[in-house]
């Protein structure tokens, strides 16, 4: 006897699903440009008092949120009145676990104008961005500095899971100082220094991807223990810290690249430091526990910036052209997505 399909799950329903899902993005996106749900907060309100509130129309106001509520940000309390659900809250701007930034990154032109051209970057191996804007992604921003701080602000959001699992997942006591390869605007580091009292500090990044770290460290009460230094970790990387931690640099990057990145750290790495990679990491093959959003983040690689996810051998791989091998491979934990991978000098 067959098993039934269930309506949600026949073919043309799952493919018409996946088609029309650049609409739910934009409806994401839509309720995040309006600050939809900073107009809110937390309770239910009527779309009357909401719409004078945005200074909308009152119409098309309800279509949007009903939309929203189909999607599951939103619950519909009774006609005409809405609230929203724990997820739909996270796009409140002043929400302690906030993902407003990164909703509004992640849905600007900006990322998603090159994913037109995913068919092209397969058939090429060639980075859509570059072809699109003329130059690639990370010198784009330089040229736009709203743009380069909302990239700025929307890592941090995404690197907040990481900042609070990891040092319960990985023993810093071990170590003096730690250095943050492209460490951002602290948020890992500012974590790490939390939890490890004795421990120092210095974020290595860009003038324009560490102009946010003085503000994160000083929220922390980290500033004492911590600094920033600016540079390009293609060309040199700062010595005298016998940990060296390097989270979501590989994978923008292809191998090329980052083998001279890796190489720059071992270049100052001691005999005893510890090099501690953080990433995401594909498994060997696709199974049906394996979330799709790795394999997404993978083409989103492809098309913006050049560089890929990579398997724990792949990541070996790089260790080993750089010097360096591989000693511990571990998932942080089961719901944070990330690995820490630690390396010795060979």
């Amino acid at each position: 006897m067959s098993e039934t399909i269930q309506p949600e799950n026949q073919p043309d329903i799952v493919l018409r699903r996946l088609t029309t899902g650049f609409m739910t993005t934009f409806v994401v996106r839509a309720a995040a440009e309006l600050r939809l749900l900073d107009a809110f907060g937390a309770a239910p309100r009527p779309v009357g008092a909401v719409a004078e509130d945005l200074a909308v129309p009152r119409v098309t106001l309800v279509r949007l949120l009903r939309a929203l509520t189909a999607l599951g940000l939103f619950t519909e309390t009774t006609v005409d009145c809405f609230a929203p659900t724990p997820a739909g809250e996270l796009l409140r701007s002043d929400h302690p676990q906030s993902l407003h930034a990164f909703v509004e990154m992640f849905t600007d032109p900006v990322m998603t104008n090159a994913w037109q051209d995913l068919a092209s970057s397969v058939r090429t191996g060639k980075t859509s961005f570059d072809e699109r804007f003329g130059a690639p992604f990370f010198d784009h921003l330089k040229t736009e500095p709203a743009i380069s701080a909302l990239f700025n602000a929307s890592m941090s959001q995404a690197s907040r899971v990481v900042a609070e699992a990891l040092p319960q997942a990985y023993d810093f006591s071990r170590f003096s100082t730690v250095l943050d390869i492209g460490g951002g605007d602290g948020t890992v580091l500012a974590g790490i220094l939390r939890t490890n009292p004795e421990l120092r500090g210095v974020i290595f990044d860009t003038e324009e991807g560490s102009a946010q770290a003085p503000e994160r460290l000083a929220e922390a009460g980290v500033t004492e223990r911590a600094s920033v230094v600016t540079g390009d970790f293609f060309t040199g990387i700062p010595g005298g810290a016998d940990l060296y931690v390097i989270k979501s640099i590989l994978h923008d990057w292809d191998d090329d690249r980052c083998v001279r990145i890796l190489r720059q750290c071992r270049a100052v790495c001691p005999p005893t430091g510890t090099l501690l990679i953080i990433e995401p990491v594909l498994p060997e093959r696709v199974t049906e526990t394996v979330p799709a959003g790795l394999y997404l983040s993978d083409l989103n690689m492809l098309v913006n910036v050049g560089g890929r996810e990579r398997t724990c051998a792949e990541f070996a791989e790089l260790c080993e052209q750089a010097g360096f091998v591989l000693t511990t491979t571990s998932p942080l934990s089961a719901d944070v997505g990330f690995w820490y991978l630690e390396a010795k000098a060979a």
